[in-house]
């Protein structure tokens, strides 16, 4: 399965799921970002049976700063609705 986008209308109906979801908070200018990008989602290639999003920090910051992300990448990880 390829990686979703998540937004501050998605974001919360995609982790509240049941299941694994990962979401990556990410920004275009992180150099770190996309260099971790292509494992990103080849491990969501690998594991469709989990939920991989990307969460875009620079296009949705109140997003962002609700989560209180304070650095990036930022992995966060939801098992049944429930951060991990």
């Amino acid at each position: 399965m390829a990686t979703i986008d998540v937004t501050e209308t998605t974001f919360e109906q995609t982790v509240t799921g049941e299941g694994i979801v990962l979401v990556d908070a990410w920004a275009s200018w992180c150099g770190p970002c996309r260099a971790f990008a292509p494992t990103f989602e080849a491990a969501s290639e690998k594991h469709p049976d989990a939920t991989f999003a990307k969460l875009d920090t620079e296009a949705h910051q109140g997003l962002a700063a609700a989560l209180q992300i304070q650095s990036i990448p930022t992995l966060m990880i939801f098992r049944d609705g429930i951060m991990v």
